[in-house]
């Protein structure tokens, strides 16, 4: 292993699973789904989704109502990430030092769906001064660094399903160049909208299966049909193994590789050959300085459309071979869009560091032509050393991330 290495000192976690690491973590290692139908989703051509329970905004704090979901999801995933590293928001030995690193594949779109509406039903007089401050697809970056008082980098980037990941592993780089010396980096995403649910469905990438919601996404069955559409955060605290050591902080594991790619095939459509995400693949093994036969797990991008799986399976067992075990914690959270490369990231750490390999839920019968080891039925515990997090977007924008045990 030649690669640097950025050790996760904190982990923040906002799911369909539940709101904290443990709880999240819990369901995921369960294997139980969280796909259920919602009244107020009635009228749209799907009605189920996967929704975090039970989250209450004004626990944030008074301004809570000037943020869009995703940037509460954000900021709540933040402040459970710097507690866990031990960081107090504003304490900064020099808060230019300390970047902000969110991704986002629809930013604020539940008040610019609401706001759009207004403008067409009541004129352009009554629509929102707050739309675009919270609305922006920057803007849970944006009020996180406000937040915590962070005056260091701070972007945003879209890249679809794989915003979450392209932030960490640029947050990974901002430590390499030596430009920070703490990262809070991840993904945010509240898109359980009428606009996105109908784009979604029109697409036919939804699932169908409205009869039973607890099945519906099962990552590489036979009979798997489409994704369910979730929300959430997943945020990490990133430091150089020896910012984490000179405070005494042990890191709950590390990031030693990062890969990204494009398909330059199709908007929607993955390469048939998965080409580009084979290239983000070995693009995070050459930086990592491993092979692929040093993966031990992978937490895949499992979407659970018919199309994805097979071609993910492929690139799999072509890098890492028949044996490598993999799975999609897609079964339970559904799909978070661009939170979920930071969330499943999040997952892959708690991998390493727990020795628990989650399921795939709902996975029942694997398709004959998924010829790698999947885990489904029951969580297996096994000592992980490396793990792969795969993450592929619309517009063939593909991130891969090595994450190793502390």
């Amino acid at each position: 292993m030649t690669g640097f290495a950025a050790a996760v000192t904190g982990i923040g976690l906002v799911t369909p699973a539940g709101i904290g690491v443990k709880e999240s973590w819990d369901r995921v290692v369960e294997g139980r789904p969280t796909a259920a139908h919602h009244a107020d989703l009635e009228g749209l051509p799907v009605t189920m989704a996967c929704r975090v329970p039970g989250f209450a905004p004004a626990a944030l704090g008074r301004t809570a109502w000037q943020w869009d979901r995703y940037a509460q999801f954000a900021i709540a995933a933040t402040r459970e990430a710097l507690d866990q590293a031990g960081l107090v928001p504003g304490e900064w030995a020099d808060s230019s030092r300390v970047a902000v690193i969110l991704g986002s594949g629809a930013g604020g779109t539940a008040t610019l769906e609401a706001q759009h509406r207004v403008l067409l039903e009541e004129g352009p007089e009554e629509i929102s001064a707050m739309t675009l401050p919270m609305g922006l697809l920057n803007m849970a970056a944006g009020q996180v660094a406000i937040d915590i008082g962070a005056h260091g980098p701070s972007s945003a980037p879209c890249t679809a399903c794989a915003a979450g990941a392209s932030a960490i592993g640029l947050g990974r780089e901002l430590l390499r160049s030596g430009l920070a010396d703490i990262v809070v980096a991840g993904g945010a995403e509240a898109p359980i909208t009428p606009l996105y649910l109908s784009s979604f469905a029109r697409m036919r990438a939804l699932s169908r299966r409205l009869d039973d919601p607890g099945t519906a996404s099962r990552p590489f069955d036979t009979a798997r049909d489409g994704f369910v559409l979730g929300e959430g955060a997943g945020v990490v605290v990133l430091e150089s193994e020896e910012h984490a050591r000179a405070r005494g902080v042990r890191p709950v594991a590390r990031v030693i590789g990062y890969g990204a790619s494009a398909d330059a095939h199709h908007v929607t459509s993955p390469h048939p050959e998965g080409k580009g995400a084979e290239l983000a693949v070995r693009a995070a093994l050459a930086d990592a300085g491993l092979t692929g036969r040093d993966i031990d797990y992978v937490n895949a991008h499992g979407t659970s459309t018919p199309l994805n799986d097979v071609i993910e399976a492929g690139v799999i067992h072509r890098v890492a071979g028949p044996n490598v075990r993999v799975s999609s914690t897609k079964g339970v959270t559904g799909h978070p869009l661009g939170a979920a490369g930071s969330i499943e990231a999040a997952f892959a750490a708690l991998t390493v560091h727990h020795g628990v390999i989650p399921p795939s839920a709902s996975t029942a019968e694997v398709d004959p032509r998924v010829e790698v080891d999947v885990v489904h039925g029951a969580a297996r515990h096994a000592r992980v050393g490396v793990a792969l997090s795969n993450s592929f977007g619309f517009g063939g924008q593909n991130a891969a991330l090595l994450i190793a045990s502390a």
